[in-house]
């Protein structure tokens, strides 16, 4: 995992936002986000920004393991649950992969292991020289 995290595993936004990456193997990705005062909305829930980052991340992740750079065309969120503190955990898998297309669903649960969302994404795979 060390060389992949050089290259892809180093995401400012993530970092400042504290998100911790735990695992990361061929189409798969797992991290961690421990609730801060500083990811509650105005209602003291989790910000759905955060925790859209947070799936996104390991979406993210899960589309580069394959050592061609990818980069999301289109992403979705379904919100199941609020949740204002703990840790969540979120898994991405890859569920279908083409020469140009990767396609990706992604779960945040909680300590518990209950789902707090459900995420899709679907990332282009790049040429090199675009």
């Amino acid at each position: 995992m060390d060389n992949f995290s050089d290259h892809y595993g180093v995401d400012r936004f993530a970092s400042y936002i504290g998100i911790e990456l735990l695992e990361v193997s061929q189409g798969k990705a797992k991290a961690k986000m421990e609730i801060g005062e500083h990811h509650l909305n105005g209602l003291g829930i989790l910000h759905g920004g955060a925790l859209f980052t947070l799936a996104d991340f390991v979406f993210g992740i899960a589309g580069n393991t394959q050592k061609i750079d990818a980069v999301a065309v289109s992403a979705s969120i379904t919100f199941m649950k609020a949740v204002s503190k703990g840790a969540l955990y979120a898994e991405a898998k890859e569920v279908a992969l083409t020469t140009r297309l990767g396609a990706y669903h992604a779960f945040v649960k909680d300590e518990g292991g209950e789902i707090i969302a459900l995420f899709q994404g679907l990332g282009y795979r790049k040429k090199s020289n675009e």
